[in-house]
C-alpha cells in the first residue's frame, strides 16, 4: 500500500509506545510511505518543542523516516478542500504520491472520510484493517 502518515501520528509514534508506534512500524515494514518535507519539518519541530526531545534525536528520527519513505512535493489543493489549511499539504502529498490511504489523527481530516477516493483513516482503523499475519 502507498500511505501518507500525518505528522500527528508520527509524533505520537515517537512520543510513546502504543498504537501509533505499532501502526507506523507496520507501515515501515509493509507499505510505501509517502511524506513531504513539510511533514518532516512539522514532526521535528514538535518533537523538539512539545515532546522536548533533543535536537539530535529528532533529527535522527527524521533521517530514519526519510530512509524509509518516498518524499514528494505536495500537489496544489484547492483551499476549500478541507477546514484547516495546514491539512492541504497532507492531501497534496496523497495526490502526488498516488496514495491508497491517508493515516491521520486529525479530526478535520478524518471528518472528510475520503479525498479524491483516497480513504482517510485513523491509526486504529488502519491497524485493524491491515494487521493480518499475511502482511507481516
Amino acid at each position: 500500500m502507498r500511505v501518507v502518515i500525518d505528522a500527528n501520528v508520527l509524533i505520537a509514534a515517537y512520543a510513546a509506545r502504543g498504537l501509533c508506534e505499532s501502526t507506523v512500524e507496520l507501515c515501515i515494514v509493509n507499505d510505501d510511505i509517502i511524506l513531504t518535507q513539510e511533514i518532516i519539518d512539522d514532526l521535528v519541530g514538535k518533537l523538539i518543542k512539545k515532546i522536548k526531545l533533543p535536537t539530535a534525536k529528532a533529527t535522527a528520527i527524521a533521517a530514519y523516516l526519510k530512509g524509509n519513505a518516498r518524499l514528494v512535493e505536495a500537489a496544489s489543493i484547492p483551499r476549500d478542500a478541507c477546514r484547516d489549511p495546514d491539512d492541504l499539504n497532507i492531501l497534496g502529498a496523497a495526490i502526488s504520491g498516488e496514495a491508497e490511504y491517508i493515516i491521520s489523527g486529525d479530526d478535520d481530516l478524518l471528518s472528510l472520510k475520503t479525498y479524491e477516493d483516497i480513504p482517510i483513516v485513523s491509526p486504529r482503523q488502519y491497524w485493524e484493517r491491515f494487521k493480518s499475519t499475511e502482511r507481516m
